[in-house]
């Protein structure tokens, strides 16, 4: 296993622990998180601890990638990895954040939506010999959600003390790019998953 792909595994391991931090009922065995107030605001430490997490993990996500290239290490199972482990991340963070209140259940819901439509896009075209490349609204959706999320987890400090939802801004705003790069996906490879057009 080479370097990028024990940072993709890495990313993984960190998915579990921020899943239990914020899921595990810690006051079950006498353990209580305490509440930190920052300027005004009051958070919550196993979400600072979980977005501290969060935000390392979706370091590696770049990282991971960068030196796969760079060193000629790209691999089928450092990409199978990679889709796993960035879906797990960003997925269960929408889903957590989502039961907790902190986001509206319809952004997990339209976000996993399209992840589907566009893996059988792209297992499609895989079955058919073709690489489905990732596009630029797909790259643009990433880093806003990812960006988003880590704000999300730290109250949308400092932003928040200005009363500006910078991190909802972006969440929104990945969202819609979502939807718009399943659309490219789909606009891009629609011979490959309908055929080709029959001439009369």
């Amino acid at each position: 296993m080479n370097t990028p792909n024990k940072l993709t595994f890495m990313r993984i391991i960190f998915t579990i622990i921020m899943i239990i931090i914020l899921i595990f009922p810690f006051y079950s065995i006498g353990v209580e998180f305490p509440v930190i107030q920052v300027a005004g605001i009051n958070m919550k430490l196993e979400y600072i601890i979980a977005g501290v997490i969060f935000l390392v993990a979706s370091l590696t996500d770049f990282l991971d990638g960068y030196l796969a290239r760079k060193n000629n290490q790209v691999t089928d199972l450092g990409k199978m990895l990679d889709a796993i482990a960035d879906k797990a991340l960003v997925n269960t963070a929408l889903i957590i954040l989502a039961y907790k209140g902190f986001i509206p259940v319809v952004v997990p819901v339209i976000i996993i939506f399209r992840d589907t439509i566009v893996d059988a896009i792209k297992m499609q075209a895989s079955s058919k010999g073709k690489v489905v490349a990732a596009i630029k609204s797909g790259k643009i959706k990433t880093a806003s959600m990812m960006t988003g999320l880590v704000l999300t987890f730290f109250y949308n400090l400092p932003f928040e003390i200005w009363n500006i939802r910078v991190s909802d801004f972006l969440i929104y705003f990945a969202t819609i790019m979502s939807v718009i790069s399943m659309v490219e996906y789909f606009n891009l490879n629609k011979k490959l998953i309908l055929g080709p057009k029959e001439e009369n």
